[in-house]
């Protein structure tokens, strides 16, 4: 059973989806693609079954974007102002839900930290959660 009802969506409102179990676990991804992708230092990745994620409004909009090592990321955007909300990495039943999107970010936290290796230097990582230089 689910501890808290989790929900969130895009920036302007039109696709809103819930969570509807808790997830599998919860990244922070550091590598060049999500650098590159998010226009940011890192991404939080709540990684949970795709069946477990209902979508409330609005049609998600997949959009292929290349990776450094020549293969796609599906993400799902927004089809109004483009933001992520979820991404699949080959594996459609397991979604990849931007935990910045969600309506109270705080209620999830990295169980690991991974693609250390690009971590910006000046982000410290806390000592009490995992990290690995690549993908564990």
């Amino acid at each position: 059973m689910i501890a808290a009802t989790r929900e969130g969506g895009c920036a302007c409102g039109r696709v809103r989806y819930r969570l509807t179990d808790e997830p599998l676990f919860t990244h922070c991804c550091h590598c060049r693609n999500c650098q590159r992708q998010t226009g940011s230092a890192f991404v939080v990745n709540v990684l949970i079954e795709a069946d477990r994620v209902a979508i409330l409004s609005g049609s998600p909009q997949p959009v292929d974007a290349p990776r450094d090592d020549a293969s796609t990321q599906r993400i799902y955007r927004c089809p109004n102002w483009q933001v992520a909300v979820f991404s699949e990495y080959g594996w459609p039943e397991v979604w990849f839900v931007r935990g910045g999107t969600l309506d109270e970010p705080s209620s999830v936290s990295p169980d690991v930290h991974i693609f250390t290796k690009s971590t910006l230097p000046w982000l410290a990582l806390p000592a009490s959660t995992p990290a690995f230089e690549a993908a564990a």
